[in-house]
């Protein structure tokens, strides 16, 4: 998951959570609107497998060419087709990036993720869906099977980089690059990650280096967006000495806000040592087109 939208505009979470800065990774225009340009073909992928991971995360293991696969992430704009759509309807894109939408009616929507894995000599890429509310990537993974297809419009950066101590703060919408993260970082780094979820079932492993501790926090029947248990979290924690460090923050964008301004007062950390940005917004969907 990642930038998305965990959701449609009824869900709690947005589908695989697009948030507002997400949802720019790709500019969706109608193709009336579009100056005339090359286009290219977006790159299809097909589901290989698929398997639940927690009682709300399914991991589908998409195959595809390995231009495709190296092309998908680590954030990635996925095309989803309308569920049971035998031929979807697939835009372009041009050369700057911006999708064209085919005329009328085409049934695909365009969702953003992080994905959790990428092996470009394979043509393999795992998106790990959060299976909240009736939205369209929802609604798509929850009926994946073998062969099903969607389809790749971009990528793009995740916004962290490396540094002595770390932390990373986020919901279930950023666990897929929270573990990318960690999993790439030095084994001298220090740190904490802090990861808010429903509840002890969950909580995935993470491999992370011995200095990183990760801490799970469960919202115990609070629903996803309410209250305050990350922002909460990172507030608790003091500030490590020195300047060698880097915050890395995505989840609700209310609660995103709340921890941006704590670290930009009370650790004084100048825009080149955080990335902080709202993955989702609670009560709205965003998606950029679709």
């Amino acid at each position: 998951m990642g930038p998305s939208a965990i959701a449609g505009p009824a869900d709690p979470i947005p589908p695989g959570a697009v948030g507002s800065a997400r949802s720019r990774l790709v500019r969706a225009m109608p193709a009336s609107a579009m100056p005339a340009s090359p286009t290219r073909p977006v790159d299809v992928l097909t589901v290989a497998s698929v398997r639940d991971v927690t009682p709300s995360v399914r991991r589908v293991l998409l195959s595809g060419t390995p231009a495709a696969a190296a092309a998908a992430g680590p954030t990635v704009s996925l095309l989803v087709p309308r569920v049971g759509d035998p031929a979807p309807q697939w835009p372009s894109v041009q050369r700057d990036g911006r999708v064209v939408w085919p005329a009328g009616a085409h049934g695909v929507s365009l969702r953003s993720y992080t994905a959790r894995r990428q092996d470009a000599d394979l043509g393999e890429v795992e998106i790990d869906f959060v299976l909240h509310g009736d939205g369209p990537a929802a609604a798509w993974a929850g009926a994946a099977v073998p062969g099903a297809t969607l389809a790749v419009a971009g990528g793009g950066p995740l916004g962290d980089r490396p540094a002595g101590w770390l932390l990373l703060a986020g919901d279930e919408t950023a666990l897929p690059a929270i573990a990318r993260i960690l999993a790439a970082a030095p084994p001298s780094t220090r740190g904490v990650a802090l990861v808010e979820v429903a509840d002890a079932a969950e909580e995935q492993p993470l491999v992370a280096p011995a200095g990183v501790g990760v801490r799970w926090l469960h919202r115990d029947g609070t629903p996803p967006g309410e209250g305050a248990l990350l922002a909460d979290a990172v507030a608790a924690l003091d500030r490590p000495d020195g300047e060698d460090l880097f915050a890395w923050v995505a989840a609700e964008s209310a609660a995103v806000r709340a921890i941006r301004a704590d670290l930009r007062g009370r650790w004084g950390l100048g825009r080149a040592q955080h990335h902080a940005i709202g993955y989702w917004r609670r009560g709205r969907a965003m998606a950029p087109a679709g």
